[in-house]
């Protein structure tokens, strides 16, 4: 090989090192840093780029996606001298690559840092029950917390979210008697209330029935009373008309009207079925001669019978005497 060929080979091979130095492609999701004599001059963005040869270079390559940032597993203690076990996820962003490359050395140890000793003061301040049942609070805290903090370094904190808060073993166990406890009691309270409830509703309606009853008493009282208003206008109405027929009729209507109504209260207690012995309070003959005088005043239509021999007198006293129906 001549001295020729070989300067052209030296020729060649420093222009493809000068191309590969001169020449990058940035991928889609990053931007790199170049710096000119190891100081910061510009990004480079996705795509094709150019450099000066031997004169820039990449310095810092970073993702600007939206990144999960795991943090580990730790032992916090409350307000309340409980110790739980805590670990979570932050979401962050780089938004200024420059600061993110050049404000913090190691972006990702220092967000973990910074996440883990946010968690255990903001724990710190709550009780065990706010710690258990404060989550989302706790979540929006460190979130404000963190993307405050992380600004100065050009990173975005989106999200922050605990997976795991757990208790020990032996608060767990106090945790479920505590619970069962109180459901025995919220259930004590609700069969009383229940119980209480179920007596006003009986003295309620017994009280409904009572005024029901009493109404009905007076409204009973009431229509006896005006049964007995009538009647008694009935039974003054008959005997007004009773009087005004023996007025014009004379005594032999009055005499047929008292001796109709005597044999038909006869009639009444003769038919009673529960009576075997009938006593009867009349005399015997004075019946007849009164049946006979109605008999002959209607016979004669109204008009004035003949004249009838009076009644013999009674040749012995009343006399009661048992009629067997059997």
């Amino acid at each position: 090989m001549t001295g020729l060929q070989i300067v052209l080979l030296a020729l060649i091979l420093l222009a493809l090192v000068t191309a590969a130095r001169g020449i990058r492609t940035v991928p889609q999701g990053q931007v790199w840093t170049v710096e000119r004599f190891g100081a910061f001059i510009r990004l480079l963005q996705p795509g094709l780029n150019f450099l000066i040869p031997f004169v820039d270079a990449v310095g810092h390559k970073l993702n600007v996606q939206e990144v999960v940032l795991d943090i580990p597993e730790q032992s916090v203690i409350t307000k309340d001298n409980a110790t739980v076990v805590v670990d979570g996820i932050v979401y962050y962003r780089v938004m200024d690559p420059a600061k993110a490359a050049y404000q913090v050395q190691n972006l990702q140890q220092a967000l973990n840092a910074l996440a883990m000793t946010n968690i255990r003061a903001v724990i710190g301040e709550m009780d065990l029950d706010s710690t258990l049942s404060s989550r989302e609070r706790i979540n929006s805290s460190l979130m404000a917390i963190l993307d405050g903090a992380t600004d100065p370094w050009g990173v975005k904190v989106s999200r922050v979210e605990l997976r795991k808060v757990e208790p020990p073993e032996n608060l767990i166990r106090a945790m479920n008697l505590q619970m069962t406890a109180e459901r025995e009691r919220r259930a004590t309270v609700m069969r009383a209330d229940g119980d209480r409830a179920a007596a006003i509703q009986r003295a309620e309606g017994e009280k409904q029935a009572l005024v029901l009853q009493a109404e009905g008493r007076q409204q009973a009282a009431m229509r006896d009373a005006e049964a007995r208003e009538r009647l008694a206008e009935a039974e003054a109405k008959a005997t007004h008309m009773v009087a005004e027929a023996a007025a014009g009729a004379g005594a032999d209507a009055l005499r047929y009207f008292i001796a109709d109504k005597y044999v038909k209260a006869f009639e009444a207690l003769a038919a009673n079925p529960s009576s075997k012995l009938v006593v009867v309070p009349m005399e015997a003959a004075a019946l007849a001669g009164g049946i006979t005088q109605a008999m002959e005043l209607l016979r004669h239509n109204g008009t004035s019978p003949p004249a009838l021999p009076p009644a013999p007198p009674p040749a012995t006293p009343p006399v009661s005497g048992p009629w067997n129906r059997g």
